[in-house]
């Protein structure tokens, strides 16, 4: 199959690469209306009771949240007529903008005290959107906060709600994205002249990694007119897209110049590069991209974007891959190695350093797993102080007008007025007395500041409980759980922001062993029909889990105990990592191991088959590889590295996270230990039943 395309590809290549700029323009049109697509939302779990209870409020009771709110503070009381006048005079303006569909405050309501500050000092503002779908009313948010968000005739507003977390979320992650693309790639394209040490050779993998961000782009475009997609999936498609996209050219470009330096023509060279390193790519790619599909199984939208965006961009990197860029090289040809810069580079030695190095390591091999072993616990270590959460307003920088918003209302409202916990009963009006003993119970748990009145449509009956903590917080989490332990009124379901997240906690907990099920399964499967082996692929499962809690535990040490802020940047310290983050950073990073797995597996199966003992094979494997692979690691990292300039601390967690396993992955992992390992099974490696080994893959 793959040599067969290495024949269309290079006798067509004109014709090819015609239609892949035509295609990649078309592509780039699609791509750029994908931005305004993306949400910062999606930590919610649809199947949940809680978003039950949100239909009802909706549907029934015609409760709609405040897409932006605004608290508007002063330095005497909020009964001061010149307050009054102020706040009167801002509703009255607020109210007359575009996409305004009502407004309520303190001073509108008659001085409701659920809206007032404890000190009497603040009230609250609350701006409802004429858009039907939150996500929508992101303009809204901006242009209340744009104009807003500052003084007004002698009163402090703050603006602060979903719409306007929404709008500040995605112009910070926008904004932060140029700027880590700024650093990235010329950083890049200086690595890739050491690695190659010629112009041209250094210059094509680029292109890789650019058409894989723009065909990823248009992709979850299409992907958005039917479903919501978060805006943080932009910047794992940059990310991914890039390092991966220039990480599969390496791999073609080091093939192809090899097979030159040997004397083959150009199409010999191209038909061998797509039959050995193409295949690698394809299959490694796919590997990924199983992996990734994990993240489709959460409930949560957040998650299932990443799952959408992972596999749209590593589908581009192979497509780009495997046809437009062999007939890239065959336009090319023998000036692959024009414009010298590092000569050294142009053809690498058959027997140097990483061969020395796998023999060293071959030598000495039960000393090297065991130092390496321990290596890797000491950086496990702190996992053991771990503790999950879910992003709010903290996850800006410190000093962002949203920020500052969230943190002045924590601080100025005891109760959580806009977050009560919502209980719905159906059928229950004509339960009026086993109602009142539940909401007295429910007054009595600690945490709740105050249970509000009865409303009721039709036999439906709708009241509130207001809180005192964060919603997102463990702290909601357990009050939530307290509260479901309480004997209830048969059909009552528990609904607002608190429930919401402890919904989404639970959704993703009952997801993970099914997610990790299929990542498990359908890495020893892919793995043994490429390898034809039964040790390899079980070997591989078990090294990247070692290496994933490494990687979590450096995440701790940083993220939780707060070690090495100096080097990733100032962040606000909420003492823990959301959930999310750290399941989509340690699918990626699960894929993106398996895919170097793959690249070193490749090469010395290749080397094994032409009838090399299992040590000779593992040096020369690992000597035309490693070099490969540690470029490929580091430019990768380099890509998400660059996140870690980001002032939004989930971007930050996904940059530092993913670019420490991927170097610790392509050094320790599949320097020593791989090499160790294979020494200690020696042929054993390359078994299999007789019965299986017809299902191994040959083409």
């Amino acid at each position: 199959m793959f040599e067969k395309l290495g024949h269309v590809v290079v006798r067509r290549r004109k014709s090819v690469l015609t239609l892949f700029i035509v295609t990649l323009i078309g592509l780039g049109a699609l791509a750029g209306l994908a931005v305004p697509r993306l949400s910062g939302g999606g930590y919610s779990n649809p199947n949940s009771d809680s978003a039950k209870v949100f239909k009802y409020l909706t549907d029934t009771f015609h409760v709609k949240d405040p897409a932006v709110i605004l608290e508007v503070k002063s330095t005497t009381s909020i009964t001061d007529p010149a307050v009054i006048a102020s706040a009167i005079a801002l509703e009255k303006l607020v109210s007359a903008e575009k996409g305004v569909s009502k407004t309520l405050s303190y001073w509108s309501a008659g001085g409701a005290p659920t809206l007032a500050s404890k000190d009497q000092k603040a009230g609250y503002l609350f701006i409802y959107s004429s858009e039907t779908d939150p996500v929508n009313a992101k303009p809204l948010g901006k242009l209340i906060a744009s104009k807003y968000d500052g003084t007004f005739q002698g009163v402090r507003v703050y603006v602060n709600g979903f719409a306007a977390f929404n709008s500040a979320l995605s112009d910070k992650i926008s904004k932060d994205l140029a700027l880590a693309e700024g650093i990235s790639i010329p950083l890049i394209f200086v690595l890739l002249l050491f690695v190659f040490g010629a112009l041209i050779a250094s210059a094509t993998p680029l292109i890789v990694g650019v058409s894989a961000i723009i065909g990823a782009l248009a992709i979850i475009y299409l992907i958005s007119l039917a479903t919501g997609v978060s805006i943080f999936a932009l910047n794992l498609i940059t990310g991914m897209g890039l390092g991966l996209g220039i990480d599969y050219a390496l791999l073609m470009v080091n093939r192809f110049r090899e097979e030159i330096h040997h004397g083959a023509d150009v199409e010999s060279a191209i038909v061998n590069t797509v039959k050995t390193a193409g295949k690698t790519v394809f299959y490694s790619g796919l590997t990924v991209i199983i992996t990734l599909a994990s993240l489709t199984f959460f409930p949560l939208m957040f998650l299932k974007s990443f799952g959408y965006a992972g596999m749209a961009v590593v589908a581009a990197a192979i497509l780009a891959a495997l046809v437009p860029f062999p007939a890239i090289l065959a336009l090319i040809g023998h000036r692959i190695d024009k414009f010298v810069v590092r000569k050294s580079a142009i053809t690498p030695k058959a027997d140097g350093r990483w061969a020395q190095t796998a023999r060293f390591v071959m030598r000495r091999p039960v000393a090297v797993v065991v130092l390496s072993l321990t290596v890797l616990a000491v950086i496990a270590s702190p996992v053991r102080n771990i503790v999950f959460s879910q992003a709010d307003a903290r996850v800006m920088p410190a000093s962002s007008p949203i920020a500052i918003a969230n943190s002045m209302a924590s601080a100025d409202f005891p109760g959580q007025e806009g977050n009560p916990i919502e209980f719905i009963i159906p059928n229950g009006v004509s339960r009026e007395s086993e109602l009142s003993a539940y909401e007295k119970k429910i007054s009595s748990v600690g945490g709740i500041v105050r249970v509000g009145p009865e409303q009721v449509v039709g036999t439906t009956v709708r009241f509130s409980a207001v809180h005192s903590m964060n919603p997102r917080t463990n702290e909601a989490q357990a009050l939530i759980t307290k509260i479901r332990a309480l004997p209830a009124p048969a059909g009552l379901l528990i609904g607002g922001v608190a429930a919401d997240y402890t919904d989404t906690q639970g959704g993703i907990a009952k997801t993970l062993p099914w997610a990790l099920g299929w990542i498990a399964l359908g890495v020893l499967i892919l793995l043994f029909l490429f390898t034809g082996s039964i040790i390899l692929p079980i070997k591989a499962v078990i090294l990247n889990m070692i290496s994933l809690a490494a990687m979590m535990g450096a995440l701790t040490w940083i993220f939780i105990e707060g070690h090495l802020t100096w080097l990733v940047g100032s962040f606000t310290n909420t003492h823990t990592i959301d959930t999310s983050m750290i399941i989509l950073i340690s699918v990626v990073t699960f894929g993106l191991s398996m895919d170097y797995e793959l690249f070193l597996l490749s090469r010395i199966k290749e080397e094994h088959e032409s009838g090399m003992n299992n040590e000779d094979a593992v040096a020369t494997g690992l000597q035309r590889s490693a070099r490969i692979i540690t470029a490929a690691a580091l430019l990768l990292a380099i890509a998400f590295v660059a996140f870690v300039t980001s002032g939004v601390t989930n971007i930050k967690t996904l940059g530092f996270g993913v670019a420490f396993a991927v170097i610790l992955d392509a050094t320790v992992v599949r320097g020593l230990l791989v090499p160790a390992l294979m020494r200690l099974f020696g042929e054993r490696n390359w078994w299999s039943p007789r019965w299986m080994k017809r299902f191994v893959i040959n083409h």
